[in-house]
Protein backbone atom coordinates (compact mmCIF):
# COMPACT_ATOMS: atom_id res chain seq x y z
CA UNK A 1 0.00 0.00 0.00
CA UNK A 2 1.24 3.58 -0.44
CA UNK A 3 -0.56 5.03 2.16
CA UNK A 4 0.84 3.98 5.79
CA UNK A 5 -0.46 5.04 9.24
CA UNK A 6 2.22 6.26 11.77
CA UNK A 7 0.47 3.49 14.26
CA UNK A 8 -0.36 0.26 12.39
CA UNK A 9 0.02 -0.77 8.57
CA UNK A 10 -4.01 -1.88 8.57
CA UNK A 11 -7.21 0.02 10.06
CA UNK A 12 -9.09 -2.60 12.07
CA UNK A 13 -12.54 -2.85 13.09
CA UNK A 14 -13.60 -0.75 16.07
CA UNK A 15 -14.99 -3.40 18.80
CA UNK A 16 -18.82 -2.60 19.19
CA UNK A 17 -19.73 -2.73 23.19
CA UNK A 18 -23.32 -1.80 23.29
CA UNK A 19 -25.85 -0.25 21.13
CA UNK A 20 -28.95 0.91 21.65
CA UNK A 21 -32.20 2.02 19.89
CA UNK A 22 -33.28 5.65 19.49
CA UNK A 23 -36.22 5.86 17.27
CA UNK A 24 -38.13 4.47 14.48
CA UNK A 25 -38.76 6.75 11.55
CA UNK A 26 -40.82 4.41 9.12
CA UNK A 27 -37.94 4.53 6.04
CA UNK A 28 -35.24 3.79 8.56
CA UNK A 29 -34.32 3.50 12.24
CA UNK A 30 -31.73 5.40 14.56
CA UNK A 31 -29.14 3.43 16.70
CA UNK A 32 -26.33 4.64 19.07
CA UNK A 33 -23.46 2.42 19.44
CA UNK A 34 -20.42 2.83 22.14
CA UNK A 35 -17.34 1.99 20.56
CA UNK A 36 -13.83 1.31 20.83
CA UNK A 37 -10.96 3.02 18.57
CA UNK A 38 -8.52 0.26 18.28
CA UNK A 39 -5.83 2.64 17.79
CA UNK A 40 -5.78 5.33 20.37
CA UNK A 41 -8.30 2.92 23.19
CA UNK A 42 -10.93 6.20 23.03
CA UNK A 43 -14.80 5.16 23.78
CA UNK A 44 -17.06 7.29 21.00
CA UNK A 45 -21.06 7.27 20.87
CA UNK A 46 -21.83 6.95 17.02
CA UNK A 47 -24.83 7.45 15.53
CA UNK A 48 -26.12 4.66 12.31
CA UNK A 49 -29.36 4.82 10.33
CA UNK A 50 -30.70 1.64 9.58
CA UNK A 51 -31.79 1.46 6.45
CA UNK A 52 -33.16 -1.19 4.14
CA UNK A 53 -31.33 -1.73 0.95
CA UNK A 54 -32.08 0.19 -2.05
CA UNK A 55 -31.78 -1.01 -6.08
CA UNK A 56 -31.61 1.45 -8.60
CA UNK A 57 -32.42 0.52 -11.90
CA UNK A 58 -31.35 1.35 -15.73
CA UNK A 59 -33.88 0.20 -18.04
CA UNK A 60 -32.56 0.20 -21.44
CA UNK A 61 -34.77 0.52 -24.19
CA UNK A 62 -34.38 -1.47 -27.32
CA UNK A 63 -33.72 2.40 -28.98
CA UNK A 64 -30.80 2.68 -26.12
CA UNK A 65 -33.24 5.21 -24.00
CA UNK A 66 -32.57 5.22 -20.21
CA UNK A 67 -36.20 5.23 -18.41
CA UNK A 68 -35.67 8.32 -16.18
CA UNK A 69 -37.92 9.76 -13.71
CA UNK A 70 -38.24 13.02 -12.85
CA UNK A 71 -39.48 14.10 -8.87
CA UNK A 72 -39.18 16.26 -5.80
CA UNK A 73 -36.84 15.42 -2.97
CA UNK A 74 -37.85 16.97 0.28
CA UNK A 75 -34.34 16.66 1.81
CA UNK A 76 -32.67 18.53 -0.47
CA UNK A 77 -36.11 20.64 -1.27
CA UNK A 78 -35.16 20.00 -5.03
CA UNK A 79 -36.53 18.28 -8.42
CA UNK A 80 -34.39 15.71 -9.23
CA UNK A 81 -33.75 13.83 -12.49
CA UNK A 82 -33.02 9.95 -11.72
CA UNK A 83 -33.11 6.71 -12.10
CA UNK A 84 -36.57 4.66 -11.30
CA UNK A 85 -35.41 2.64 -7.69
CA UNK A 86 -36.37 2.35 -4.30
CA UNK A 87 -36.60 0.35 -1.18
CA UNK A 88 -36.14 -3.51 -1.18
CA UNK A 89 -39.48 -4.36 1.45
CA UNK A 90 -38.79 -6.68 4.43
CA UNK A 91 -39.62 -9.64 2.85
CA UNK A 92 -37.52 -9.24 -0.41
CA UNK A 93 -34.11 -10.80 -0.65
CA UNK A 94 -33.44 -10.64 -4.36
CA UNK A 95 -32.32 -7.02 -5.93
CA UNK A 96 -33.06 -8.56 -9.25
CA UNK A 97 -36.59 -8.80 -8.75
CA UNK A 98 -37.41 -6.30 -6.54
CA UNK A 99 -35.76 -3.62 -9.14
CA UNK A 100 -38.55 -5.28 -11.51
CA UNK A 101 -41.08 -4.74 -9.16
CA UNK A 102 -40.18 -1.12 -8.28
CA UNK A 103 -39.71 -0.50 -12.47
CA UNK A 104 -43.11 -1.42 -13.53
CA UNK A 105 -44.59 0.43 -10.61
CA UNK A 106 -43.18 3.03 -11.03
CA UNK A 107 -42.94 3.84 -14.52
CA UNK A 108 -44.85 1.64 -16.35
CA UNK A 109 -42.18 -0.66 -18.10
CA UNK A 110 -40.84 -3.85 -17.87
CA UNK A 111 -38.00 -5.35 -19.81
CA UNK A 112 -36.45 -8.85 -20.72
CA UNK A 113 -36.63 -10.33 -17.19
CA UNK A 114 -34.90 -13.72 -17.93
CA UNK A 115 -31.87 -10.79 -18.51
CA UNK A 116 -31.85 -8.39 -15.95
CA UNK A 117 -29.34 -8.87 -13.80
CA UNK A 118 -27.14 -7.16 -11.11
CA UNK A 119 -24.15 -4.83 -12.67
CA UNK A 120 -23.06 -3.13 -9.42
CA UNK A 121 -23.55 -2.69 -5.70
CA UNK A 122 -22.12 0.11 -3.50
CA UNK A 123 -22.60 1.46 0.04
CA UNK A 124 -25.16 4.45 0.24
CA UNK A 125 -22.94 6.08 2.98
CA UNK A 126 -21.07 4.21 5.45
CA UNK A 127 -19.95 6.55 7.49
CA UNK A 128 -23.70 6.73 8.86
CA UNK A 129 -25.90 4.00 6.96
CA UNK A 130 -25.46 0.32 7.09
CA UNK A 131 -27.22 -0.86 3.66
CA UNK A 132 -26.12 -1.36 -0.02
CA UNK A 133 -27.42 0.01 -3.25
CA UNK A 134 -27.97 -2.66 -5.36
CA UNK A 135 -28.01 -1.39 -9.94
CA UNK A 136 -29.98 -3.53 -11.84
CA UNK A 137 -29.43 -3.24 -15.60
CA UNK A 138 -32.71 -4.31 -17.13
CA UNK A 139 -33.03 -4.13 -21.04
CA UNK A 140 -35.71 -4.29 -24.10
CA UNK A 141 -37.96 -2.29 -21.98
CA UNK A 142 -40.95 -0.95 -23.33
CA UNK A 143 -43.98 0.69 -21.63
CA UNK A 144 -46.54 -2.11 -20.99
CA UNK A 145 -48.59 -0.89 -17.48
CA UNK A 146 -50.01 1.97 -16.05
CA UNK A 147 -47.74 3.53 -13.23
CA UNK A 148 -48.92 2.59 -10.02
CA UNK A 149 -47.34 5.35 -7.81
CA UNK A 150 -48.06 5.12 -3.66
CA UNK A 151 -49.52 8.25 -2.03
CA UNK A 152 -45.84 9.53 -1.12
CA UNK A 153 -44.86 9.81 -4.92
CA UNK A 154 -45.35 12.09 -7.45
CA UNK A 155 -43.15 11.21 -10.80
CA UNK A 156 -42.94 12.16 -14.60
CA UNK A 157 -41.11 9.47 -16.78
CA UNK A 158 -38.63 10.58 -19.16
CA UNK A 159 -36.68 8.48 -22.04
CA UNK A 160 -32.87 9.57 -22.53
CA UNK A 161 -30.48 8.57 -24.67
CA UNK A 162 -27.81 6.74 -23.49
CA UNK A 163 -25.42 9.42 -25.42
CA UNK A 164 -26.73 12.31 -23.19
CA UNK A 165 -26.18 10.70 -20.18
CA UNK A 166 -22.28 11.92 -19.54
CA UNK A 167 -23.73 15.75 -20.70
CA UNK A 168 -26.33 15.64 -17.99
CA UNK A 169 -24.11 14.70 -15.38
CA UNK A 170 -21.31 17.42 -16.48
CA UNK A 171 -24.26 20.20 -16.69
CA UNK A 172 -25.40 18.88 -13.24
CA UNK A 173 -28.60 17.86 -14.32
CA UNK A 174 -28.40 14.50 -12.61
CA UNK A 175 -26.81 14.92 -9.32
CA UNK A 176 -28.01 12.20 -6.61
CA UNK A 177 -24.88 10.41 -5.40
CA UNK A 178 -26.07 6.89 -5.67
CA UNK A 179 -27.36 7.74 -9.29
CA UNK A 180 -24.17 8.69 -10.33
CA UNK A 181 -22.80 5.44 -8.87
CA UNK A 182 -25.29 3.52 -11.03
CA UNK A 183 -24.54 5.62 -14.19
CA UNK A 184 -21.34 4.25 -13.36
CA UNK A 185 -21.41 1.07 -13.13
CA UNK A 186 -23.28 1.27 -16.23
CA UNK A 187 -20.86 3.12 -18.33
CA UNK A 188 -17.90 0.16 -17.25
CA UNK A 189 -20.36 -2.30 -17.90
CA UNK A 190 -20.79 -1.39 -22.02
Amino acid sequence: RNVTNAMTDEIRKWEKRGSKALGDHRIFQLREDHVINPRTGTEHDVVVLECPDWVNIIALTPEREVVMVEQYRQGSETVELEIPGGMMDPHETDPVATALRELQEETGYTGDNASARQIGECLANPAIMNNRVHTILVENCHRTHEMQMDAGEDLLTYLVPVEDLPRLVKENKIRHSVILAALHYFAIEE
